[in-house]
């Protein structure tokens, strides 16, 4: 049975063509993508025939990404999501990329006939509410090669390339890794800005990251971020990291031909797709982006792993022992924009 999408608390009104009661789980679904630190950084309009997005540039991370990249591929995210929610709905579409560094709309999803889904949008559609990043280490256990290859096959659906890395490779991004981590620790700007987006457990935020998602109790969460914003946490967090990366059952990197807002726009496509095909087959997944958001380290990481175009994301997968708390969400009526503004 098909997990049902949770519901939002408000209510929007939709304009145009397309019916209010299918469009809205569309909408839904696309804003359960990942996003980095779970900015969520997209907005939606919906005009006669289509379904734009935009990129929500208040919600950027001007120092781990300045050239909002990962804000692209994020938004990249949730069109992907998107897409399937509206071929699951039953409508036809096409889709018009449109990513520059001059404009905030980044593509158009046009919507035409009706149009039964496929059991690959099926499949899909299932696993969007149940994907989930999930920073906990994994079990001890290798991800098959059928799986491992149908990641790769997702990736290249889109555009993009997984290369998986050999496990004699693996030590080395973990060095990498570790030596982001101390990198982007001892920067306070790199701090205040992570910070500022990590809450207590307890809270009422519907975006940024609980700091229950790195394992850290209800009581020592409420002074988590302060510890986060003060600290150099650098060393420490890189001996968790570089363990965490060479003990992966499956590291890999994904990589595009271009270095473009079109490219990272796919890119992010091409990701939310192998996050969810991992999640279809039970697997969890999360990121060690530091050695691409470290410029100095991000050749290195593409010569260690053989890609020869440019290293957008950093991924481990397996199997999760311990499953991962959900991030927060914004309501839909937060992330749509007036159909004429």
């Amino acid at each position: 049975m098909t997990p049902r999408l949770p519901a939002t608390q408000r209510t929007a009104t939709y304009h145009g063509g397309i019916a209010e009661a299918a469009l809205r789980p569309t909408l839904e679904a696309a804003i359960l993508a990942p996003s980095g630190h779970n900015t969520q950084p997209w907005l939606f309009r919906v005009t006669e025939d289509a379904v734009e997005i935009y990129a929500d540039r208040r919600r950027a991370l001007p120092v781990v990404d300045p050239t909002g990249r990962e804000l692209t591929m994020s938004c990249g995210a949730a069109l992907l999501n998107l897409v399937i929610a509206l071929r699951h709905a039953g409508y036809s579409l096409s889709v018009e990329e449109v990513a520059s560094k001059d404009h905030d709309l980044l593509a158009r999803v046009r919507i035409g006939g009706p149009l039964p889904p496929t059991r690959d949008d099926e499949r899909l559609f299932a696993a969007i509410p149940i994907r989930c990043t999930n920073r906990r280490p994994y079990e001890d256990r290798q991800v098959p090669a059928s799986s491992v290859t149908e990641l790769i096959e997702a990736a290249k659906a889109l555009n993009a390339h997984l290369a998986v890395v050999t496990d004699t490779s693996k030590d080395a991004i973990a060095a990498l890794v570790a030596e982001g981590d101390r990198t982007q620790a001892s920067d306070p700007h790199f701090r205040g800005e992570l910070a500022a987006w990590v809450h207590p457990n307890r809270t009422a935020c519907k975006d940024g990251i609980p700091a229950c998602s790195f394992g850290v109790p209800s009581l020592p969460s409420l002074v988590f971020p302060f510890i986060l914003r003060t600290l150099d946490w650098g060393n420490g967090q890189s001996a968790k990291d570089r363990q965490l990366a060479s003990g992966s059952p499956v590291l890999a990197v994904l990589w595009t031909d271009e270095d473009t807002p079109r490219a990272w726009l796919n890119a992010g496509q091409a990701l939310e797709r192998v996050l969810l095909t991992a999640a279809a087959n039970g697997l969890s997944a999360s990121f060690l982006n530091q050695p691409i958001e470290v410029p100095s380290l991000r050749l290195h990481l593409a010569e260690i792993a053989g890609v020869r175009g440019y290293p957008q994301l950093l991924l481990r997968i397996g199997y999760g022992s311990v499953p991962a708390p959900a991030t927060p969400r914004r309501d839909v009526a937060d992330v749509l924009l007036p159909r004429g503004g």
